[in-house]
């Protein structure tokens, strides 16, 4: 008589430590960027960041690891597998960025070229960030019932270039200049994180984990990072509970933000859902199926949760599923990663381990992510599509070189009341051959044209020329209502410029393209 033996997943076994170490500690470098951004970037008070932000991100990352852990449970049950690992999540490193550099921050500049305190300001920007991080949570739950179409209407090359833009711009780059800036401390980390992720080399603790201890190490002894006495007491002024709040009035009071920033918050919540749905694919070949619409379901909600409980940044699905599964990690590391998470942000402990671990410790992985995605934009794209996918590229490195060049003069005395950015800047930039005003006209929406030239290009390469004719009168549409392209001046900034015909010149060159594509069309439908 044959005895069959019942397969069910642990909640806990030993190689799940592995997991937790890279899950965490990958959790633990968004954390101490978001402190960084926060406080350096955008100003804001330590009473922000740790009584309201960090809560927020504590109770969505408790959220969204427990419901993974929870269903790989019984989606092992159910096969009768013991081998099923949780899927990662955590909080959604391109969004984080986006929304700092092309929401927060304008916001706050906006405010403070208007007379507003530095205090409001910061106010007004963290509002902003709520309503955007909200946004994105919306799209993603609505989503689920319509991701899966969405991604068969819109080429890989389309979807992958341009988050390939955002993060060979917004995130590498910046990180490769502090690389550079402090190389004594930064080429010796980021030279164990491409061993270990790219030359597949073992040390004897995780990568990740020897990366950031050897950043710290030569942190503290380059005296980049040094003991002080008043600093470090600052330092544990935060550590008490949080308990996580409700702030539905502040979001429903900045509710503008929605439709001024639509072209940065729509884009960005699509991209969540498609990353999503493409890492439930990754998921799938490693071995693990899960179900599409609750997965999406509960990752809208994570955000919507962040959102609502005083955080500014998404949460997602993570890349790299087959990467824990190889680990071993089956399904208590995602139980543990957020315990270990919510109790670092609701006890305020993040500030100590900030002071002690500086961002040039862990930017190695921060840079290691920029690199993956960009390379992912050609190696999981028919090779073929690889000129689509630099062009979908340039409209973000676009965008980026309008904010830096932006930032270079406000750091010249410009943009405050009595110096505003005037349009008589154009000419002048003229004077060296950069036509600004197409870089910043580019800037506006550029997630929006990255999509749409990538998309036009795979088409073309594909000879399907009344599709990139369709997606041209597509683009013409957006950029009429001021959604791309369009802007307008502020005293310190240039932003979208939403109205009626706002983007009437930019509409009129998709329009005539359009033509152009239907014309080339109709022609080879009709050779002989």
């Amino acid at each position: 008589m044959e005895i069959t033996t019942t397969r069910v997943p642990r909640w806990f076994v030993r190689r799940d430590i592995d997991g937790l170490f890279g899950l965490a500690l990958d959790n633990f470098i968004q954390i101490l960027l978001i402190v960084n951004l926060c406080q350096g970037v955008l100003a804001f008070p330590a009473s922000l960041v740790y009584g309201r932000i960090l809560p927020g991100v504590a109770i969505s990352l408790i959220v969204g690891n427990f419901y993974y852990a929870k269903l790989a449970k019984e989606q092992g049950k159910r096969e009768q597998r013991d081998d099923i690992t949780a899927l990662p999540y955590g909080i959604n490193t391109v969004s984080l960025f986006a929304y700092i550099f092309m929401v927060m921050l304008p916001v706050k500049l906006a405010a403070i070229s208007s007379g507003v305190s530095g205090e409001q300001a910061a106010q007004l920007a963290w509002q902003a960030g709520l309503v955007a991080c909200f946004g994105s949570g919306l799209i993603e739950f609505i989503g689920a019932w319509g991701g899966e179409a969405l991604r068969r209407l819109t080429p890989r090359a389309a979807l992958l270039s341009t988050l390939g833009g955002i993060a060979i711009t917004f995130i590498a780059i910046g990180f490769l200049f502090r690389t550079y800036a402090n190389p004594v401390v930064g080429l010796v980390p980021l030279g164990v994180i491409l061993l270990t992720y790219f030359g597949r080399v073992r040390f004897i603790i995780p990568g990740g984990l020897l990366a950031v201890l050897l950043g710290v190490a030569l942190a503290w002894g380059t005296a980049l990072a040094s003991w002080d006495r008043v600093q470090f007491i600052a330092t544990l002024q935060p550590i008490r509970l949080y308990l996580p709040s409700l702030w539905l009035g502040e979001l429903w009071s900045s509710r503008s933000v929605l439709v001024e920033y639509f072209s940065i918050i729509l884009p960005m919540g699509l991209f969540n859902l498609v990353g999503s749905l493409q890492n439930l694919e990754s998921a799938s070949a490693a071995g693990d199926t899960y179900p599409v619409a609750p997965c999406l379901r509960v990752n809208g909600i994570g955000t919507l949760v962040a959102a609502i409980c005083g955080s500014c940044f998404p949460t997602t699905i993570y890349i790299g599923h087959p990467g824990w599964k190889a680990m071993g990690a089956r399904v208590g590391y995602s139980i543990f990663n957020g315990i270990i998470m919510g109790l670092l942000c609701l006890s305020g402990t993040v500030a100590m381990l900030a002071y002690f671990v500086p961002v040039e410790a862990g930017m190695a992985i921060v840079l290691w992510i920029g690199i993956v995605i960009v390379a992912q934009s050609f190696t999981a794209t028919p090779s073929h599509h690889a000129p689509a996918v630099v062009i979908g590229l340039l409209p973000g490195i676009a965008g980026w070189g309008a904010l830096i060049a932006k930032n270079a003069l406000r750091a010249a005395g410009l943009g405050t009341p009595e110096k505003p950015l005037t349009p008589t800047l154009i000419d002048r930039f003229k004077l060296s051959d950069t036509y600004i005003d197409g870089a910043f006209a580019l800037e506006q929406g550029f997630i929006f044209s990255a999509m749409i030239l990538a998309g036009i290009t795979v088409y073309i390469i594909e000879r399907k020329f009344r599709q990139a004719a369709y997606w041209s009168a597509s683009a013409a549409v957006i950029s009429w209502v001021g959604l791309m392209h369009s802007y307008r001046w502020t005293v310190a900034d240039t932003v979208v410029n939403f109205g009626w015909g706002t983007g009437t010149p930019w509409a009129t060159g998709y329009i005539m393209l359009a033509i152009l594509f239907f014309y080339v069309d109709w022609q080879e439908r009709h050779k002989t």
